[in-house]
């Protein structure tokens, strides 16, 4: 069977879905591998790395494509603004993996259905012990959290360790992560390392243990009767009482703060606010948020998508795909997670792909198959097999660069598509 990877030409997309040691195990599994020619430059991978572990490169997306079985990506296939996509170049029954953003743009898999693709979407992976190597989300988050503090630091004009010298000392920065997931794990930790005073926030009463066990002090909002958490572990929605403490608390703690560190997400909905403009107004002079829910519509209501802004005396940063800002980093864990994902689907004596309705992975992450839009969380069939997360779930920021690409297809405009895609 043939593996095709094309240039991701996504609006800042820096990530490849393949990695040169990644294309040695796909040969080993019994795959050849097809390259766009320059697929991974922006992340360091030359043409010929992965010629010498067995890919093929070819010039164009249309020849890569050709009679290719199965098709990984970072983000979803280009949408052309004359209505034509690279999905005009799949065989029918091709198969797609890749971050497709389905609460964004559903209705780009009646597409995928209508052409016979079967795709999967892997963002929706379950956090389960199983899934563990195949978790993009945390992956990527992981790198997201730790550049943040990275980016936090190029802009903050004070040193982050306490530094005695003898014309005085320095006092430490003061930084906090508001959500402890992956990524506002990372961040902590990243922050304790360069010598900063770290404090972070999380409605899940759990989440405390994981942050003082990094060194970092839990800032804590009376808890209501009500869960903090869904059945998952992760956190959710709280009262309108509760936002109203939590609001007041995170208010009086930002006022002694250097850097906030954003991590909030909420599935299918625009992120919560967690700063006011208030709070920013009341923060120390040369203080530095950093946003990673920014292309959600931000965690601060100052943020804007791509830019650094200036106001109260205050920098808000709100860098696109902060994961393909490590760019290189970013494949290589991005490309490990897809090929343990293809072995979940590879049937080794066969040496064809096998798609298990009953396992639960398959069921949280596929999204068209035989003709139909089949996932129930995103207008399938079948609710009773959900595994969709109570939407109000607030999980860490995953950092998925929204689809400014978004148009209708048209299969047979192939023509317009190819001019584009060889530009």
């Amino acid at each position: 069977m043939r593996i095709a990877i094309l240039k991701e030409r996504g609006f800042n997309e820096t990530r490849v879905a393949v990695s040169p040691e990644t294309v040695k195990k796909y040969l080993s599994l019994g795959f050849s591998v097809c390259i766009e020619k320059d697929a991974g430059l922006k992340s360091q991978f030359l043409d010929e790395d992965y010629v010498k572990f067995g890919a093929e490169i070819k010039a164009t997306p249309k020849e890569t494509l050709e009679n290719a079985d199965l098709i990984l990506h970072v983000r979803s296939p280009l949408l052309d603004t004359n209505s034509a996509s690279e999905v005009a170049f799949y065989k029918k029954n091709a198969t797609l993996l890749g971050l497709l953003d389905p609460y964004a743009d559903i209705n780009q898999f009646v597409d995928y259905a209508k052409s016979d693709i079967t795709s999967f979407s892997l963002e929706l992976i379950p956090r389960i012990s199983r899934a563990q190597s195949m978790d993009v989300l945390s992956s990527q988050s992981n790198l997201a959290g730790y550049k943040a503090v990275l980016d936090a630091a190029s802009e903050f004009g004070r040193a982050f360790p306490m530094m005695m010298t003898a014309a005085g000392t320095i006092p430490p920065a003061r930084v906090l992560v508001l959500g402890a997931g992956v990524a506002g794990l990372q961040a902590i930790a990243t922050a304790k390392r360069l010598g900063a005073i770290v404090s972070a926030f999380d409605v899940r009463p759990i989440a405390k243990e994981q942050v003082e066990s990094l060194g970092a002090s839990f800032v804590e909002v009376e808890a209501p009767v009500e869960s903090a958490e869904t059945s998952g572990g992760y956190a959710k929605e709280m009262s309108d009482d509760y936002k109203k403490r939590q609001m007041q608390k995170v208010a009086d703690v930002l006022k002694n703060i250097d850097i906030v560190i954003c991590t909030a997400l909420i599935p299918g909905k625009p992120a919560p606010v967690l700063v006011t403009e208030d709070m920013v107004k009341n923060m120390k002079p040369g203080s530095v948020i950093v946003d990673l829910a920014v292309e959600r519509g931000g965690n601060c209501v100052i943020s804007e998508a791509g830019k650094i802004v200036h106001k109260h005396h205050v920098k808000i940063m709100g860098h696109l795909n902060v994961p393909g800002r490590l760019a290189s980093d970013a494949s290589r864990l991005y490309a490990r997670n897809l090929y343990h994902f293809v072995e979940l689907l590879w049937d080794k004596e066969a040496k064809n792909l096998k798609i298990d309705l009953e396992d639960p992975i398959i069921q949280a992450t596929l999204m068209t198959h035989q003709h139909n839009v089949i996932h129930p969380d995103f207008g399938g069939p079948n609710p009773k097999n959900s595994t969709k997360n109570d939407e109000s779930k607030a999980v860490e920021a995953e950092i998925l660069p929204p689809n400014q690409e978004n148009a209708d297809h048209d299969k047979d405009d192939k023509a317009s598509f190819e001019g584009r895609l060889s530009a």
